[in-house]
């Protein structure tokens, strides 16, 4: 990649890198379409790759390994994963590449905005129409990995695998892709460009490396490489004597004492797993841990943030649980699991953790902590919807700032105090969603349904009118409809407007209703939201609720758009409740 994104990039050390590659016994080559020095660059590092293998008569010999599927708008990298953009970008690596076979074609990551299975269906395709040899995936956790195995021939997967981050080996990536047989494809072994230059200070790399009279970057491939047979180190070297070193580290074997050493320095190494319990044990199992005393356990309680995770461990500290949480103590999953371990071995019977552990990586350190000291670990997941977990964080942001805090009060206030989140970073909390499951060494896992409590204390309605009902034939029935001596909110999305906007929306329902009427708008930009106020999220609504006092699941939406829909509740033709009101179209 860098002999093309580099500014610093050199074509003609880039083609003795190659040629010191092929001389040293190198035959797979990762690449991209998105490689290059940016938007207008795409395919470079493809047809400087095609260029170098032909320079050294190697074409016929080396696997090529390219990737579609990313955008490099603005210089960036923004995942596209759109059928029509794969096959796209997957005719235009055929074309740089300049007839030289793709032996593996990759999707470079998941893209949030198109389904997961459309992209992976969109590989297939392109085995099915015969432009690649194989297909894979890249940058995925292991829900996704499953799903893909699923739809798709799916030959090898590509994630970053290194001394630094073991994500892939404690999300049961390596281990899936061993079960299966498919290629393990580490990039960034050496912990990339920012990172390469710690591993002169890891030790024990650097004590092994001193013994074997090797540098530390072999021994770290290496040690990658034992790992899983099925794993394939793809360092990026830029220079000859990089590749040629890397070539040195596939040749370096490691003894069993070397291996567990480095395993146990770097996530090679896992406690051992206990017996998963009978399903439908959840109840039985808690009920234990009541009935006996000192009877140990570790209760994982994970969700969405805005779940409802502080309730459910509440109730288990009121059992005599002890309570950890990283947002009140700070650090990182990790640095808790270590305090968890401290705490067990000083003995501590029954703990409740209740942080998000979306992933099985999360969840994994936790585990292992139980693991060690043989103490059974379950989880409780607080199965919430998006759309409730939503309402959650707003009520959250009232009590926290008394109103709805503008994205710049919100990013400062989430800097100091944790669980202060925008929408998007909700939103790619979901995305990141792992079920739990007992193979991952839990020996339970109870799914709990969310349950809205009612709004104690509101006994009064409101109703939310959508300002684009103002305008349509029948607006005066749907309003006549409603509850007219209640308090009303015309509500509408305007960038760059105030409230002011609204002044005629609000003088013409004004003459329609008793009760009185007010105007709010969301003033913010386009784009992801950065906002809870722009609608359907729920924020201009639960904050006019709660300044009347109002009960949301007794109010009424009346909308103009199926996006309004998911602020009500049925009738039937609903397909999502948030608020809990009564929904009225127009």
């Amino acid at each position: 990649m860098r002999m093309s994104s580099d500014e610093t990039r050199d074509e003609q050390r880039a083609f003795e890198t190659i040629a010191s590659a092929i001389d040293a016994g190198m035959r797979v080559f990762d690449t991209a379409h998105a490689y290059g020095p940016g938007e207008s660059g795409l395919g470079h590092n493809e047809r400087l790759l095609a260029g170098a293998l032909r320079a050294c008569g190697a074409g016929s010999r080396a696997r090529i390994v390219t990737k579609g599927g990313m955008s490099r708008a603005g210089g960036g990298w923004i995942p596209d994963g759109r059928a029509k953009t794969l096959l796209r970008d997957c005719e235009a690596s055929v074309e740089a590449l300049g007839g030289l076979p793709i032996d593996l074609y990759l999707i470079h990551a998941p893209d949030p905005r198109t389904p997961w299975r459309t992209s992976v269906r969109a590989l297939a395709r392109l085995v099915e129409e015969g432009l690649v040899g194989r297909i894979g995936v890249a940058n995925i956790n292991r829900r996704q990995l499953d799903e893909a195995l699923e739809l798709a021939p799916i030959a090898a997967v590509q994630v970053a695998l290194n001394p630094f981050g073991d994500r892939a080996l404690r999300g049961g990536i390596v281990e899936r892709c061993t079960e299966r047989g498919l290629a393990l494809m580490a990039h960034s072994p050496l912990g990339g460009p920012g990172r390469a230059g710690g591993l002169e200070r890891r030790q024990p790399l650097t004590d092994l490396a001193a013994a074997r009279g090797v540098s530390p970057a072999e021994v770290a491939i290496a040690w990658l490489l034992a790992l899983s047979p099925v794993v394939v180190a793809i360092p990026g070297a830029r220079r000859p004597e990089t590749a040629r070193s890397a070539a040195r580290a596939a040749k370096l074997s490691l003894d069993r004492a070397e291996k567990a050493l480095l395993d146990k320095a770097f996530g090679g190494e896992r406690p051992a797993r206990a017996a998963p319990r009978a399903s439908g044990a959840a109840a039985s199992v808690r009920d234990e841990a009541e009935a006996v005393g000192d009877g140990a356990e570790e209760v994982l309680v994970m969700g969405i943030p805005g779940a409802g995770k502080s309730a459910v461990a509440e109730e288990y500290v009121a059992r005599g649980y002890m309570r950890l949480n990283r947002d009140q103590r700070g650090g990182s999953l990790r640095g808790l699991a270590e305090v968890l371990d401290t705490e067990l071995a000083a003995g501590v019977r029954r703990v409740v953790l209740d942080n998000t552990f979306l992933s099985r990586a999360a969840r994994s350190y936790a585990v292992d902590a139980a693991r060690s000291r043989a103490i059974p670990a379950r989880c409780v997941w607080v199965d919430t919807p998006l759309a409730q977990a939503q309402v959650n964080l707003v009520e959250r942001l009232l009590d926290r700032f008394n109103k709805l805090p503008s994205p710049d009060e919100l990013r400062v206030a989430a800097r100091r105090e944790a669980g202060l989140l925008a929408p998007t970073s909700q939103m790619r909390a979901l995305r990141e969603l792992e079920p739990p499951s007992t193979d991952e060494g839990l020996t339970d896992v109870e799914r709990v349904p969310f349950v809205r409590a009612p709004w104690a204390g509101r006994t009064a309605a409101c109703v939310f009118v959508a300002a684009q009902v103002l305008g349509r034939p029948g607006r005066e029935d749907a309003i006549a409809s409603g509850k007219g001596d209640a308090p009303h909110l015309i509500f509408d999305w305007r960038p760059g407007e105030t409230s002011k906007s609204l002044a005629g929306s609000v003088s013409a329902v004004g003459n329609l209703v008793a009760g009185p009427v007010r105007g709010a708008v969301c003033p913010h930009p386009g784009g992801p939201p950065i906002c809870w106020c722009r609608p359907p999220l729920p924020g201009l609504a639960l904050a006019f609720a709660r300044e009347h006092g109002a009960d949301p699941s007794r109010s009424i939406v009346i909308g103009a758009a199926a996006a309004h829909r998911t602020l009500g509740v049925p009738p039937a033709r609903l397909v999502a409740a948030t608020l809990g009101a009564a929904y009225v179209s127009v």
